[in-house]
């Protein structure tokens, strides 16, 4: 099968190739996935599991992508819950190989039955990025019915969906970004908007949850705005100030095949918008993961046509 392929990790993303590897076998509990369209995370290069396994042994040649949407085409022994044929989405596995192939084995339970109304495009779109704003504002911030959120990133892949979710909890919504994402951030619900290089952080007064994708100095800064009891969560970094008497907290995304289907019901019926920049295919995916230009919504890799 053709596949991106990393093996010098000293090269960066200079070092991604396209090349023939051979097809994955399902694993006890797997299924292999016919890719359809893949995302990727350009940090992921820098992610320990994407050079070892689980017990810390070298795996390349890696393949990188860990958002899938496709068809399933082999089960593995004791997979349950799927079937051959069957249009499937969600985030791969993150030690071993990814989405950015014409094929690629996952754990079954990371992946929920994809409605025909769905797109593959869209679908690979929002595994990761859904999933970590819902577990941020809801799981782990405990978001509630009233209260004041600050969601920093507001049209990003994951701060584009915080809002709208939070939003249609009921919560008032406070985006922050570039001046240039104000009206698609305030277009998604957001109530109101800070520019971070115009305006001050400060200005936005106490709120109830801070959920951070950026860190650095802005997460730091973000704790004094907690108010007793409330909550900021980032997944930039362990923060290393918290709010007084509020709690401060880290995470990484949980695979969750009910709440996948959850949000993809919410695409069907037109509450969720998924953000979809370029749609480039595998032959362009080095270059598409290699590229800092600023992209309107998430880059995709189409692999294979409907």
């Amino acid at each position: 099968m053709l596949a991106i392929t990393v093996r010098d990790r000293e090269a960066g993303v200079e070092g991604l190739a396209l090349e023939e590897l051979p097809p994955p076998h399902a694993a006890e509990n797997d299924v292999v996935v016919r890719v359809h369209a893949a995302g990727f995370t350009r940090g992921e290069l820098d992610w320990p599991a994407t050079w070892t396994d689980r017990a810390g042994r070298d795996r390349t040649p890696s393949v990188p992508g860990h958002e899938v949407s496709g068809v399933v085409t082999e089960l593995g022994y004791g997979t349950t819950g799927l079937t051959v044929g069957q249009r499937v989405f969600g985030p791969a596995d993150w030690a071993r190989d990814g989405s950015l192939a014409e094929y690629v084995a996952v754990e079954a339970r990371n992946l929920a039955p994809l409605p025909a109304d769905i797109d593959h495009t869209t679908a690979a779109a929002l595994p990761i990025s859904g999933l970590t704003a819902w577990q941020g504002l809801f799981d782990h911030a405990r978001l509630a019915t009233g209260q004041t959120v600050l969601i920093h990133g507001a049209a990003g892949a994951v701060g584009s969906l915080a809002v709208q979710l939070a939003r249609e909890a009921g919560a008032r919504v406070v985006g922050t970004g570039r001046a240039a994402d104000r009206d698609v951030a305030l277009a998604l619900g957001a109530d109101a908007f800070l520019d971070l290089a115009a305006d001050r952080l400060e200005d936005i007064g106490q709120v109830d949850v801070v959920f951070d994708v950026i860190g650095g100095d802005v997460l730091d800064r973000s704790a004094a705005l907690v108010r007793p009891g409330g909550t900021l969560v980032t997944i930039a970094h362990p923060p290393k100030v918290r709010p007084q008497d509020g709690r401060a907290l880290f995470f990484v995304v949980e695979p969750d095949r009910t709440r996948l289907a959850d949000l993809a019901q919410r695409v069907r019926d037109g509450r969720l918008s998924v953000r979809v920049g370029a749609v480039r295919p595998l032959a362009e995916a080095a270059d598409a993961f290699a590229s800092r230009e600023r992209v309107p919504g998430r880059t995709i890799i189409r692999v294979a046509e409907e």
